[in-house]
């Protein structure tokens, strides 16, 4: 009886206890989760830290600089390729995930093995002036490493979903995004210390350390996490599913297709204002720069809200499609909030209006996240395509939005401010404007996507099979 209380008080207090299971115990799994550390350095230092040494220390234009962070994006529709490869991949020893998640390693090694001296380069420190050199060495080095995360990651996830239960799933997947956080927040810290005293040999020393550091924590991830299992040669000799017939099967669920194209959408509308919305505080609301950092802690708790109340309504056998309807909903009163708080200069109106972006992309997420996960792979569709197909829809639709919110707020400020949309419109925040009413519109599409699978859907998982236990596990990776 002790025993049995002890038990449960461990699944009550210790996060993720529950996550492990007799085929994945804790040990292996805290083990495995290691290359979401690995990822989450590699995309800090592509996303946030070069970033920063590119504008500032290196003098590189902002242009380049925003086109060299966008390219791993272009890696990012190869992931459905990649997971599915992983799916059919032909070894003597069985290994299918294993081979995918090493030269996932070496690709990222080498990407940032190359990176500082290209970077150096980029920034004009030459010998030898050659034409473009730099721009090139340095599309090569972040297109290498983001090929090598997207690599890693998909392979990653994908061999965690087969070693896990169909009960310790989610949970398995909660405790990976969380330490894909751990990584990226770690990273961030020690990265921006060591190179708070800068100098180039200090980023030479930083970034290849970082490429070292991410080989071995692939390597103590990946060791004896998949079993050997000998293939025969009829196993070996048999032609190799192609990709084209694997992705028409997975299509071939109906949903499928439908659910991606309405991810894609939908974070596409979530997404454009992602670099805009400091700036229209700033520029358009005259607020501090104090003041705009709280944007990010009010949409966070807005996401959060959202998260809470998703995981209130599944217990009750909400619809998972619904509650993505909702969310898409609520998205669209939170652009318009934020649009009519310019005009009436109201600051309170501005931040309900990040919170409640936040409740509806957290919302969305969630619930189409969740119906993802439900959604069985059938035929030559493995755990690997569907994954990929998901994370490429994600990474694609924010890539592409940041960029097109961006330029869409430039070409269209700049135009109003030249008086050629009227003397009405002539106001910088026209520009900011345009964009978040361009996102209004995409809601409104994702919802005339989304209206076949809400009817078609039928009843809840949840209500089926019980009450759905949500967690972070439902948060997207």
């Amino acid at each position: 009886m002790m025993q049995a209380r002890l038990k449960m008080l461990s699944l009550r207090a210790l996060p993720f206890a529950d996550a492990a299971s007799v085929g994945l115990p804790m040990g292996q799994l805290l083990r495995l989760s290691l290359f979401q550390v690995s990822v989450g350095m590699a995309t800090v230092l592509l996303l946030g830290t070069l970033n920063r040494v590119m504008i500032v220390e290196l003098s590189v234009p902002a242009m380049i600089v925003a086109t060299m962070i966008a390219l791993p994006v272009l890696i990012a529709p190869f992931r459905a390729l990649l997971g599915f490869r992983s799916d059919t991949h032909r070894s003597a020893i069985g290994w299918k995930r294993v081979p995918y998640i090493w030269f996932g390693s070496l690709w990222q090694f080498g990407g940032l093995a190359i990176m500082p001296f290209a970077l150096l380069v980029l920034g004009g420190d030459v010998v030898h002036a050659v034409p473009f050199a730099g721009q090139v060495l340095a599309a090569l080095a972040f297109l290498m490493t983001g090929l090598g995360l997207h690599m890693t990651q998909t392979a990653g996830l994908a061999l965690a979903s087969d070693r896990a239960t169909d009960e310790t799933r989610p949970r398995v997947v909660a405790l990976l995004y969380v330490m894909f956080l751990v990584g990226m927040g770690v990273s961030a810290v020690i990265v921006g210390a060591l190179l708070s005293d800068y100098s180039d040999l200090r980023l030479i020393r930083v970034v290849q350390g970082a490429a070292v550091v991410g080989v071995a924590l692939n390597l103590m991830a990946l060791w004896k996490q998949e079993k050997v299992r000998p293939m025969t040669r009829a196993e070996r000799e048999a032609p190799r599913p192609r990709f084209s017939d694997a992705w028409a099967d997975f299509m071939a669920g109906g949903q499928a297709g439908r659910l991606l194209v309405v991810v894609f959408l939908g974070t596409m509308a979530f997404s454009m204002q992602d670099v805009l919305l400091e700036p229209y505080g700033g520029e358009i609301l005259g607020l501090s720069v104090s003041s705009t950092t709280l944007l990010t802690a009010m949409w966070a708790l807005g996401a959060l809200a959202g998260f809470a109340y998703a995981g209130q309504r599944l217990n009750r056998g909400s619809n998972a499609y619904r509650l993505a309807a909702m969310g898409v909903l609520a998205g669209v009163w939170a652009f318009s909030t934020v649009i009519f708080a310019a005009p009436m200069n109201s600051a309170p109106l501005f931040f309900a209006g990040a919170g409640l972006i936040g409740f509806g992309g957290g919302l969305f997420a969630v619930s189409t996240l969740i119906a993802a996960m439900s959604m069985p792979a059938k035929g030559m569709a493995g755990r690997g395509l569907a994954l990929g197909a998901w994370g490429a829809a994600q990474a694609t639709a924010a890539g592409i939005a940041i960029a097109l919110g961006g330029a869409l707020r430039d070409s269209v400020g700049a135009l109003a401010m030249t008086g050629v949309l009227g003397e009405g419109l002539a106001t910088p925040a026209t520009g900011y404007s345009f964009v978040y009413h361009a996102e209004i519109g995409l809601l409104f599409v994702t919802l005339a996507v989304l209206g076949p699978l809400v009817r078609t859907s039928g009843i809840s998982q949840s209500t089926a099979t019980g009450p759905t236990r949500l967690g972070l596990a439902e948060f997207p990776t």
